[in-house]
């Protein structure tokens, strides 16, 4: 059994990228790891969005959907605010990281809890919600079983949808031997008994966590409503079991209707796992007594969000669905991986605001995101 050893330590956290991209073409087992995985779900996706004839249409249609967003954005806010009041949630606005952190951990204090239990969010990932609960004493608990491997290996997501793609199943058995405290005795790499083991010891979390935060894919300003779509059930137990329920939602993600949502649950699941429909979809609309969270917070996240609108060229990136299929698609990323582009860029990028994330992704990168729209159409 090999010593856990976190790629994120391997690379510099704070090299340019020339030179963290020349440590990670030096780690084969990486670039294999990559390699397969990013090749699957190319050729997943490639099958599934054949089979419509109707998906250039599609994705012309959810472009135009975002970019009214763009246009309604202070009034479709206003809207999810006042919808989702109504329906006994309590909606919280926060200007940048700082107070959203803030926040976040107030609720918790007050709900009388000291962990958490978290479904996947790119939101708190750019936040660092994990780092700012860790420094004021409360504790966040990954349930996704790829952000879970993540955080027992003491390491950097590497992928917007499969932050451990960097590790193939002999290292996530290492690690989880080594790390989570509960495995059981003579686990073997397979697939299903690492799974099994993941099922167990998240299971104790969900029926001993009485609050949980989780971010949103979309949020429906006509009615309030929060979605949020993954493949594993984690989401489903964060989002019904703990008594308060706090919800971290960038102010991009706002659809103005569920007629709107039709069009993007046809492109997400497609583009990011090559699935026709995603395994579990949730959706939840403020406070329902005795059924689910009965404290249900929202915090609508700026972030810079609004001031990326005034940049005609940046404000593209608030069309991202985070699907992840531009990554899939790039060659640089399947030779480096994510942890090349180094934790200090991304820590500044989430500072920023993402202006300086959009312009250099706008600059640099020549191939658009593979569910764009038409102003950033992509390689077929």
């Amino acid at each position: 059994m090999s010593e856990i050893v976190p790629a994120a330590s391997l690379i510099p956290a704070d090299a340019p990228f020339p030179k963290a991209a020349k440590v990670a073409l030096g780690m084969p087992q990486l670039r294999a790891n990559l390699a397969h995985a990013t090749g699957t779900i190319r050729a997943k996706r490639a099958k599934v969005a054949g089979e419509l004839d109707d998906w250039e249409r599609l994705r012309d249609t959810a472009a135009a959907v975002k970019a009214d967003v763009q246009r309604r954005l202070p009034e479709l806010a206003v809207e999810f605010e006042r919808n989702a009041t109504a329906a006994g949630a309590k909606v919280h606005w926060a200007r940048d990281a700082k107070e959203a952190n803030e926040i976040a951990a107030r609720i918790v204090r007050e709900a009388g809890a000291e962990e958490v239990v978290k479904v996947k969010s790119m939101a708190t990932q750019e936040i660092e919600l994990n780092e700012h609960f860790e420094a004021v004493g409360l504790k966040a608990f990954e349930t996704d079983l790829a952000e879970l491997i993540v955080q027992l290996a003491e390491d950097r997501p590497s992928h917007i949808l499969v932050p451990a793609i960097h590790y193939n199943r002999t290292q996530i058995r290492d690690i989880f031997d080594q790390r989570m405290g509960d495995a059981p005795d003579g686990l073997t790499d397979d697939p299903a008994a690492l799974a099994e083991a993941a099922r167990l010891h998240l299971r104790r979390r969900f029926l001993s966590s009485t609050a949980a935060i989780s971010g949103a894919n979309f949020a429906v300003a006509e009615t309030g409503s929060l979605v949020v779509v993954e493949s594993e059930g984690n989401g489903r137990m964060c989002l019904t079991m703990p008594d308060t329920l706090v919800s971290i939602v960038g102010v991009e993600k706002l659809l103005p209707s569920f007629r709107d949502l039709e069009v993007f649950m046809q492109l997400l699941p497609r583009s990011s796992t090559g699935e026709r429909m995603n395994p579990y979809t949730s959706v939840w609309t403020g406070v329902r007594e005795g059924d689910g969270p009965q404290d249900v917070h929202v915090i609508l996240l700026d972030n810079g969000r609004t001031g990326v609108l005034a940049d005609e060229v940046g404000r593209q990136a608030l069309s991202c669905i985070r699907c992840s299929a531009c990554l899939n698609v790039c060659p640089v990323y399947e030779r480096t991986g994510g942890h090349a582009y180094g934790h200090v860029y991304r820590a500044r990028s989430a500072r920023s605001s993402r202006r300086s994330w959009s312009r250099a992704a706008t600059t640099t990168c020549r191939t658009p995101p593979a569910c764009a729209g038409p102003a950033t159409r992509s390689a077929r």
